[in-house]
């Protein structure tokens, strides 16, 4: 594990593969961790990547500099600051451009680059959750049910039970999001390493509150709120990849999403596969992206 310091994080990443491999970003969810890639990982470094994931802010190694302003920061959970600290990354690595793979709220901070840095995206890889253009809003009865934690954390109460235990809030997610059985006892606790701060309580209340308007959206990001939700469409190559067993963003919320992306784009759909489809389905998630990546280059060729 490395780090580096940026204007708000002493930023956490996992750095290996081919040291002058053409470098993948890959960004994990909510609640997740860098474990989730473990699969993906030795079949992108066998076809010669270079991989970079980091922690998000509020998890595990990563916090935040509170002693650059005075205060203690803000713990903002909104995807613009998500990518900012990406784009902050990768200018600490001198990485002009790289490819990009997200996972649920890596997803979201995916299609935030896209709309906000598009000239440093070759392309995105989007894994279990659609671009929708503009602020949330909810569009059908089954997905709000499925959506149901969100709006529970959106309440007083809601978000006290959250605080007093995220793991225990956690796990009930991990059970409910795919067919059963899909994790092991050691793989829940090596990733719940990663939410044990108070950090984490703090920046997942906001992204939930803030995105469905119960919490304020913080001003320091405001310019790149505004600009990425009034953002169409999509200008980067881009595949989505989507358990169709996903009970948490159900995979028919992705039906139609192409018409959103002007540079071209592709939906996997995976047999028997829920939420968490990176380590669901290692090797397919794997190939997916390594067909996109060759796809884009031979297209740019």
């Amino acid at each position: 594990m490395e780090r580096v310091k940026t204007e708000m994080l002493h930023l956490a990443y996992e750095d290996s593969g081919p040291k002058k491999g053409e470098p993948v970003l890959l960004v994990h969810g909510w609640p997740e961790s860098p474990r989730c890639w473990d699969g993906v990982l030795p079949l992108l470094h066998k076809a010669g990547y270079r991989t970079i994931a980091p922690y998000l802010r509020g998890y595990g190694p990563t916090g935040f500099r509170s002693h650059l302003i005075g205060r203690n920061p803000r713990r903002t959970g909104q995807a613009v600051a998500f990518a900012q600290d990406v784009i902050d990354l990768a200018d600490k690595l001198k990485l002009t451009t790289f490819d990009f793979v997200g996972h649920d709220w890596g997803a979201r901070t995916g299609y935030a680059l896209s709309a906000l840095f598009p000239q440093r995206l070759k392309s995105l890889t989007a894994l279990s959750v659609p671009f929708v253009p503009g602020p949330m809003k909810v569009t059908s009865l089954p997905l709000a049910r499925a959506l149901w934690y969100q709006w529970y954390l959106c309440s007083h109460p809601g978000a006290r039970d959250f605080a007093r235990n995220p793991i225990k809030f956690a796990r009930m997610q991990w059970e409910t999001w795919s067919p059963e059985g899909w994790f092991t006892e050691s793989q829940f606790e090596e990733a719940a390493k990663s939410w044990a701060s108070e950090d984490f309580i703090e920046v997942t209340l906001h992204a939930y509150r803030s995105r469905w308007g119960h919490a304020p959206t913080d001003p320091k990001y405001d310019l790149l709120n505004d600009r990425y939700e009034s953002t169409l469409s999509l200008p980067t190559p881009t595949l989505l990849i989507h358990g169709l067993e996903d009970r948490c963003d159900l995979a028919e919320t992705t039906d139609g999403a192409g018409r959103s992306f002007t540079g071209g784009y592709r939906r996997a759909l995976l047999d028997g596969v829920g939420h968490f489809v990176s380590r669901e389905a290692p090797r397919e998630t794997a190939q997916e992206i390594l067909s996109h990546l060759a796809y884009v280059r031979e297209v740019r060729a």
